[in-house]
């Protein structure tokens, strides 16, 4: 089998220049790495990834390489791999199978061909790798110490099986770490999506109604920042706790059929599928713009708005426009897929310093306790969390009060004397 599948070799170099341009931005991720190339943890092991494949996680492949991994890596969304990056890793000795705009058909043996280094850890993002070794590669999840995931909708799939019984091995959901949600879902989301819908339609934000389907913590992210620009926010939810939260916050809160009435752009969030559809569509002004940030393009339902639409063109770089029998346009972004990578270079490095060094070190903790777990879903390690919060404040040279010994007694006895 050759060890990469990529569009282009000879674009390495200015993958290369991207990949050293976030490595000069992960710090944590750097100390990470210098401990991985002293103590060679992953010596001669086989991790398989399945992640957005871009900059910094190319950096993440790079890091585990330096601890003595052998990596194989494919992207987890068609359309954001950069296939400069990955001819970069390629370059480096990196197993590499993806490219940009993969086909379905392509992108599924992609991941087969990252499965077929017959990895011993795994670390994914949505759940696709996870997928296949519970179905038609079964046969292979015996060599499977265990693996990461990094993200709502993966920690879904796998919270499933467990629940289902039928998990194959132990998994850490990277995702509920609060070094994660509370950064990377937060300020990484509401940032990159934000970034993502401004630079492919440069229009204002300002003086507009968003609506944000989903407040979860990428929703909060989201909904911050279209705040901070100016917009006019209504957040639809299914969950009546952060329903009055999102309220509580300063927005409006609707159902999702009032709100179509009244939104210029609609971001959907949720993790699930059919947020918009028909009866949405239906009701939108002429010149919305539909974006999605969950992790599957099935959240705006393609289907539907290509049935109640009279034609469908592409009338600028990932902006596609469904013209109604009634002459309204509505404007899709990036094909409904993730709009921050899709569309964008998703979330900044600094972000993705803390998350990835969150996988590295759970990656860890897989090869070094796999065996000795149980079959079921993990959260990272508290002390891990602690680890990667206290190695971000000292990059950024922030120092912090610690508990005197006659505070820490107070606060964990019964007695208060």
């Amino acid at each position: 089998m050759s060890d990469y599948a990529i569009r282009d070799i000879n674009l390495h170099e200015q993958g290369r220049l991207k990949i050293d341009w976030v490595r000069a931005h992960m710090p944590v991720l750097n100390v990470i790495r210098e401990e991985f190339e002293k103590e060679q943890p992953f010596q001669g092991v086989r991790v398989a990834m399945s992640i957005h494949l871009e900059a910094k996680t190319a950096y993440l492949a790079e890091v585990l390489k330096a601890g003595g991994a052998e990596v194989a890596i494919t992207g987890s969304n068609p359309l954001s791999t950069q296939d400069d990056v990955a001819a970069a890793l390629a370059q480096a000795g990196i197993k590499v199978y993806a490219w940009y705009n993969a086909t379905a058909q392509e992108y599924d043996e992609h991941l087969r061909l990252v499965l077929g280094n017959h990895p011993q850890v795994v670390i994914d993002d949505g759940g696709d790798l996870v997928h296949l070794l519970h179905t038609e590669l079964r046969d292979q999840a015996w060599e499977v110490l265990g693996g990461a995931e990094e993200t709502t909708t993966g920690v879904l799939r796998l919270r499933a099986l467990e629940r289902a019984g039928q998990l194959l091995f132990p998994m850490i959901s990277v995702n509920d770490a609060l070094c994660k949600y509370l950064f990377d879902n937060r300020y990484g989301t509401g940032e990159s999506v934000w970034s993502g819908i401004m630079r492919t339609t440069n229009l204002v934000t300002a003086g507009k109604t968003v609506v944000i389907i989903g407040y979860g913590w990428c929703g909060k992210g989201v909904a911050l920042r279209a705040k901070g620009l100016g917009a006019k926010v209504v957040i639809c939810e299914i969950n009546p706790v952060k329903a009055i939260e999102a309220y509580m916050d300063g927005f409006r809160v609707m159902q999702a059929e009032q709100a179509a009435a009244e939104g210029d752009i609609f971001i959907t969030v949720t993790g699930c599928r059919d947020v918009l559809v028909a009866n949405h569509f239906q009701h939108m002004k002429d010149g919305a713009i539909l974006a999605n940030a969950g992790h599957f393009d099935v959240e705006i339902n393609i289907p539907e708005l290509e049935r109640v639409s009279v034609s469908r063109c592409t009338v600028r770089n990932n902006i596609e426009e469904f013209k109604q029998a009634d002459g309204r346009c509505l404007y899709l972004l990036a094909e409904g897929r993730l709009v921050n990578l899709a569309a964008g270079d998703g979330h900044p490095a600094e972000i993705m310093d803390m998350s990835f060094a969150l996988q590295a070190l759970s990656a860890q903790h897989i090869l070094q306790h796999g065996r000795e777990l149980d079959k079921k879903v993990y959260n990272v390690l508290s002390e891990v969390d602690t680890r990667v919060a206290e190695l971000k404040l000292k990059s950024l040279g922030i120092q912090i009060d610690r508990l005197t010994n006659e505070q820490f007694s107070y606060i964990n006895e019964w007695r208060c004397e």
